[in-house]
């Protein structure tokens, strides 16, 4: 049963054709933090790897604030962040928590009350 009705969850960001075409730069940048000398040319220069890029100057400044969300919000998908936020030294849960709102823990605890397993 197809249907055209987008749902809104808080905390979720649609990710369709228009959001692709926003984030390709960022998640072609963050795909590339699967090289190490990708991360270290990164580490070394900030900046300049953003301009290498392409960035947005919205995206720039969510690089530079660390601000995952604020990512989602410029067309970054969670599968390429994902590669980023391990330089940050986050992990999916940590995300998940920025996105609910939720600490940490409370996030986890939610996962295994909803039957998601041990985490």
């Amino acid at each position: 049963m197809a249907t055209n009705e987008t749902r809104e969850f808080p905390g979720t960001y649609l990710f369709d054709s228009k959001m692709a075409k926003k984030g390709y730069g960022l998640n072609k940048m963050c795909y590339s933090f699967n090289n190490q000398e990708a991360r270290d040319e990164f580490n070394a220069d900030p900046d300049a790897y953003c301009d290498k890029f392409n960035l947005s100057d919205a995206q720039k400044v969510a690089i530079k604030e660390k601000d995952i969300i604020a990512m989602l919000r410029e067309g970054g998908s969670i599968y390429y962040l994902a590669k980023y936020a391990g330089l940050l030294k986050l992990n999916m849960q940590d995300i998940g928590a920025l996105q609910t709102g939720m600490s940490v823990d409370e996030f986890k605890d939610m996962l295994v009350k909803n039957g998601r397993g041990d985490v």
